[in-house]
């Protein structure tokens, strides 16, 4: 290999270190876990390589290209946005080019993978595209975008659980509407970094509709149903103690991270939100599997 397929392969790798690091990939495991979650309750523990590899693929494709897709629709407002101007895309850093190429690249493993899992995953896959890079639109138009974020991502599970069963049930239903208001309810929280610059530029979101106190009462009380749809899964599906404990442990976790953002101190929201919500999706996926497996 001479030097100057040397360079550009370094240069490739460079741009694509910058692309993991612009979509935040190792933030994946918010929603991996739950797929999880969904898989060992679906299958009663009973799990084969090939569907965990398949998952797994299938949401490492589907966050990639949909995170991708996020940077480069909002490119225009990231250049403006003190607190996104040196993302990698505004920065320079990478072209909307290939990010979109990575993109698309991604979105095809998803649609691969959905396909090795059954044939509702395939079918099921172009509206879950859809709805991952239609999020990146809604915040023009409605202040409900943080719901629509969690929606999206809530497909993880449902997905998760018809890719175990080839059905949708009701406890999937639940486990995925707990999930779209765990989403919804950190995303408000996550929101109000931009309450000003969102209502300057004219975009939509409920702190830049409502103001701060609204926000965090409404992020609380979608936390609070998070819990009790959690909770709920106990009695369908015949859960013990443990599962009981997890979900009390979720609480707590969710309590702290609302503890971490008070209307006069918004400082400690990245912990609140990438720190507490990691340890939330993890820590509960272990009260799962201790609970399925024993």
């Amino acid at each position: 290999m001479d030097s100057t397929s040397k360079t550009e392969r370094a240069f490739s790798m460079r741009r694509l270190y910058e692309f993991l690091e612009m979509i935040k990939f190792q933030h994946t495991l918010f929603a991996l876990p739950f797929a999880f979650v969904s898989l060992l309750l679906a299958t009663h523990g009973r799990l084969t390589l090939s569907l965990v590899f398949w998952v797994i693929m299938a949401m490492v494709g589907a966050r990639t290209g949909a995170m991708g897709f996020n940077r480069v629709i909002d490119v225009a407002y990231d250049k403006q946005n003190p607190r996104t101007k040196t993302r990698a895309i505004p920065s320079g850093k990478i072209s909307t080019g290939f990010a979109t190429a990575v993109s698309l690249v991604s979105f095809a493993l998803f649609v691969f993978s959905a396909a090795m899992l059954n044939k509702a995953c395939l079918i099921a896959s172009p509206l879950a595209i859809l709805l991952l890079v239609g999020y990146s639109y809604t915040k023009r138009f409605t202040s409900l975008s943080h719901l629509i974020l969690g929606l999206a991502i809530s497909g993880a599970p449902l997905g998760a659980w018809l890719a175990a069963t080839g059905t949708i049930s009701f406890p999937a239903i639940t486990l995925s509407a707990a999930v779209l208001c765990w989403i919804a309810g950190f995303d408000i929280l996550y929101s109000l970094q931009d309450m000003e610059f969102d209502r300057k530029t004219g975009l939509h979101s409920i702190p830049a509709r409502l103001g701060i106190r609204p926000s965090l009462t409404i992020a609380r009380s979608l936390h609070l149903l998070t819990i009790l749809l959690l909770a709920s899964l106990s009695f369908s599906l015949h859960l013990g103690m443990i599962y009981t404990i997890g979900c009390l442990a979720v609480f707590i976790l969710l309590a702290y991270e609302h503890h971490l953002v008070t209307p006069d101190d918004l400082s400690r929201i990245n912990t609140a939100f990438f720190t507490v919500n990691g340890l939330i999706s993890i820590l509960f996926l272990g009260f799962v599997a201790v609970e399925v497996f024993t």
